[in-house]
């Protein structure tokens, strides 16, 4: 019995040694066995509605911060953290904060934070921010933005593929210049395979409103529609949890969703099936921990606009679901990605050039 106490007591005594040297503890906050780098920056962001745990965009943006912290041994609330707006109202009151607590960049998450970004960063000329998804005004202000258009219309290719109705939909957020690209984009890609496939879109006019992403998907689908690509962070939930549910009652029935900005394979699990056909990855979170970087190494391109596309990794097309991404669609996506980065197809961004590219067709 004395031997089995020693071995549980050695064996207890183990267990709490890995659990104070283990990593991570849900919030970002890293428990390694270094030392925070001293050339480190402290970095923040500010969410926009959607929040940080909306599994899509300021998630992407908030795992990038987090990727930046485990790097360099970094403390959540001390060297990185995030700041989660609920309403458009606490956008600028977010970014002052942050700027008071002495946070040397600061992300504005999402193309609505502009104006509070633009303010901020005009009263406070020796701080530095990055805007993701727009162009800002200011020397001290670096500019993110993205090819959405591009990944759009690789997903709207497999899209085309996938469909057995002849009719698919694409549930946007707000509708604004910025959302446009993914819808066109996806409109463009889904007519360059079959000009006669039905494409039905509507926006959701908001990015947090899961229950109006599920009505509109349920529509969608009760009128034929079945495979849907939503750019709608948030109220993009809602769709998934529209096909889910569709699936689980009716296994037999083929409900498809397209994911945005992360890989949200696991977003489409029900029992034994997924319904995420695929997702359009716009590395975030990539960009983010690019621009920590070059700002920690003294090269903050304040007043720059960079543009993140598929050349550079920065749009993606996730293949996680082998079983629904099948070998064809992959090879007919890969041959139009070539195309594109190649030159030979330009992807419309905007609804003037979608009209000219479908009368090309």
């Amino acid at each position: 019995m004395k031997k089995w106490n020693l071995f549980l007591v050695i064996l207890l005594s183990l267990s709490l040694i890995l659990a104070a040297c283990g990593s991570g503890n849900g919030e970002g906050e890293t428990q390694k066995d270094c030392e925070p780098d001293e050339d480190a920056i402290k970095a923040g962001i500010v969410t926009d509605e959607g929040g940080v745990d909306d599994k899509s965009f300021n998630q992407s943006a908030w795992e990038g911060l987090q990727a930046y912290g485990d790097e360099y041994c970094l403390e959540k609330g001390e060297h990185f953290d995030y700041a989660q707006s609920n309403q458009d109202s606490e956008y600028e009151s977010n970014i002052t904060r942050l700027t008071q607590q002495e946070y040397e960049l600061i992300f504005g998450i999402g193309y609505k934070l502009l104006d509070a970004i633009e303010t901020v960063a005009a009263q406070n000329p020796d701080s530095q921010y990055a805007l993701v998804d727009d162009v800002a005004e200011g020397d001290n202000v670096a500019s993110v933005t993205f090819k959405e258009h591009q990944g759009s219309f690789l997903v709207g290719v497999a899209a085309a593929m996938k469909s057995e109705t002849g009719k698919v939909g694409f549930v946007g957020g707000m509708d604004s210049p910025l959302i446009n690209k993914f819808e066109v984009g996806f409109v463009a890609g889904v007519k360059s395979v079959d000009p006669d496939i039905e494409v039905d879109v509507r926006y959701a006019e908001s990015f947090s409103d899961a229950g109006k992403g599920r009505q509109i998907a349920n529509s969608m689908y009760n009128s034929g529609a079945d495979v849907i690509y939503h750019a709608a962070g948030g109220a993009g939930n809602g769709v998934f949890n529209e096909a889910k549910d569709i699936k689980s009652n009716n296994p037999d029935e083929d409900v498809w969703v397209i994911g945005v900005d992360r890989d949200q394979y696991e977003e489409g699990q029900v029992d034994d099936y997924n319904v995420t056909l695929t997702s359009m990855v716009k590395r975030v979170d990539v960009a983010v921990q690019d621009v920590i970087e070059r700002t920690k190494n003294g090269e903050f391109p304040g007043g720059e606009v960079i543009e993140y596309g598929l050349s550079d990794d920065g749009i993606a097309v996730a293949d996680t679901n082998e079983e629904a991404f099948t070998d064809d669609i992959a090879s007919a996506v890969e041959d139009w990605k070539e195309k594109i980065q190649n030159d030979e197809v330009s992807v419309p961004s905007d609804h003037n050039e979608l009209e000219d590219y479908l009368n090309n067709l």
